[in-house]
C-alpha cells in the first residue's frame, strides 16, 4: 500500500488505495479486505475513518459484508471497476486527444503511428507490455 498524501480526505485516500488493489488484482473477488481495525492500525489512522473507507467501497458495490467474518470483495467488482475506470479514461484522455488531433489536421493513421511510439517508449522505458 502506498502513503497516503495526496491531500484529499484520509477515508478517501484509503478507500482509492483498496480499490487500486482490487482493480489490479492484488486483492481477488471473494478474498477478505482488511479489517477497519487492521486499515486503522497500518495507516495509523482513527478506526473510524478507516470503517468509512469500507462504507465509501460498500457504497460503490466493490465490498460486501459477510457477518462475523469481514469485508470481503464482491463479486464482479474488478470487472465493474475496470469498465467505470475505462469509461473515465476515455474522458479524460481518449476524447481530449482525438479533439486536439483533429484541430492539427491530424488523421487517423498519424495518429495511431504517435500512440505507438510513445507505447514503445513507454515499454522499453518500464519493461512492461501492451
Amino acid at each position: 500500500m502506498s502513503l497516503l498524501d495526496d491531500g484529499g480526505p484520509i477515508f478517501a485516500q484509503i478507500a482509492a488505495e483498496l480499490a487500486n488493489q482490487i482493480a489490479d488484482g492484488t486483492v481477488g473477488e471473494g478474498e477478505r479486505v482488511a479489517s477497519s481495525n487492521e486499515l486503522a492500525a497500518f495507516y495509523r489512522v482513527n478506526p473510524a475513518t478507516a470503517a468509512r473507507s469500507l462504507t465509501v467501497l460498500s457504497d460503490e458495490g466493490l465490498v460486501e459484508k459477510r457477518r462475523g467474518v469481514g469485508m470481503f470483495v464482491a463479486a464482479g467488482a474488478r470487472d465493474r471497476l475496470v469498465q467505470a475506470r475505462r469509461r473515465r479514461f476515455a474522458d479524460r484522455y481518449v476524447r481530449p486527444l482525438v479533439v486536439e488531433a483533429a484541430r492539427l489536421g491530424i488523421g487517423l493513421e498519424p495518429l495511431l503511428g504517435l500512440v505507438r511510439e510513445e507505447l514503445a517508449s513507454v515499454e522499453v522505458t518500464t519493461g512492461g507490455g501492451a
